[in-house]
């Protein structure tokens, strides 16, 4: 950040300011990063000034930074250029909103996530089963089984089993009733 400018650099700037009929071209202001914002007449529509910005010589072309106040003059979106003060206001104010989104996100980082494994913790062991007879049993237990039902004797499928000799008939549709 250049900051504001020394006592030799003010007065010519103010003598730049000086809107004279002869001058094609005119100081506007500069901002807090040293460029330099000019306002001239353009030889095509009498009624509307061109605004360009000049960027300090010690700044490389691509790291070049305009803020949003003085980029909204540059498209005409903005009648007056901004302040020093209000250059400084909105320092002050982008890094006041920096510090609020570093209280949030520590804030959010507090918080447990539903997408988080839970904690790594081994179950405990269970000491004592509350029901001692169930478990695994082993093959060779001597204990008896539960044998599978029968299928009783009058069993449907054996009914169904008795109309595979049926064939079905030739369908033969009704004559259309009319409609009235």
């Amino acid at each position: 950040m250049a900051g504001t400018p020394g006592p030799i650099r003010r007065a010519w700037y103010q003598w730049k300011m000086q809107r004279f009929p002869w001058r094609k071209k005119w100081l506007v202001g500069f901002d807090l990063q040293g460029n330099t914002f000019w306002e001239f007449k353009e030889a095509l529509h009498a009624l509307r000034n061109r605004r360009i910005a000049k960027y300090s010589r010690s700044t490389h072309l691509g790291d070049v930074q305009i803020s949003p106040s003085w980029m909204q003059w540059l498209r005409h979106t903005r009648f007056e250029p901004p302040t020093v003060d209000e250059q400084h206001q909105d320092l002050i104010r982008q890094a006041r909103i920096k510090q609020l989104a570093a209280q949030a996100d520590a804030r959010w980082a507090e918080k447990p996530s539903a997408l988080d494994a839970p904690d790594k913790q081994q179950p405990m062991q269970m000491l004592q089963s509350k029901d001692p007879d169930s478990g695994v049993t082993q093959m060779n237990d001597a204990t008896p089984r539960k044998r599978m039902r029968k299928e009783p004797k009058d069993s449907p499928w054996k009914q169904a089993a008795q109309s595979q000799e049926w064939q079905p008939q030739g369908w033969s549709p009704a004559p259309a009733k009319r409609r009235s």
